[in-house]
């Protein structure tokens, strides 16, 4: 190989490489690597002491880069599911709950839950109710939520 040639093979092969690194840096970033990752844990409805209403809880846990909303709730136990909190005494409907970037969203009894109006049928200790949690940017995730006793409390 005479010089120019090896010197040619060289900045070629650098060119090659600053390329290959910058592809892979924009492919890193448009790979949804800050994308939020949910994943929920702790849930539980405790068993209503009414036939039209239920709460329910749990934690959405977000190991992403990116926050997201919880928006919407749907289940096949009621038409009418609501997010709300609580306020002193009352409770206050809410349109969406922000997961924060590599954080938590607890829903717990005295602060955020979910609300079932009009029960098609009251749910009882044992039973499992199924929800589908919708969010801004994620897919929905579904959920089986066990129910517990009227008075149970998490960790207890």
């Amino acid at each position: 190989m005479t010089r120019r040639t090896l010197h040619t093979a060289r900045r070629t092969a650098l060119v090659a490489a600053l390329a290959l690194t910058a592809g892979l840096t924009l492919a890193a970033c448009d790979s949804g690597g800050g994308a939020p990752h949910l994943k929920v844990s702790e849930p539980y409805m405790p068993q209503p002491v009414t036939e039209d209403m239920a709460g329910a809880f749990f934690v959405v846990k977000n190991t992403g880069d990116t926050a997201d909303k919880l928006t919407s709730v749907t289940s096949s136990l009621s038409k009418d599911v609501t997010i709300h909190k609580t306020v002193g005494t009352k409770m206050e409907q809410v349109s969406s709950l922000k997961v924060p970037a590599n954080g938590e969203l607890r829903l717990a009894r005295g602060g955020y839950h979910l609300m079932f109006m009009g029960l098609k049928h009251k749910p009882v200790k044992g039973d499992k109710v199924t929800l589908e949690l919708h969010f801004a940017t994620s897919s929905p995730i579904r959920v089986d939520v066990p129910v517990k006793a009227t008075d149970y409390v998490p960790g207890k």
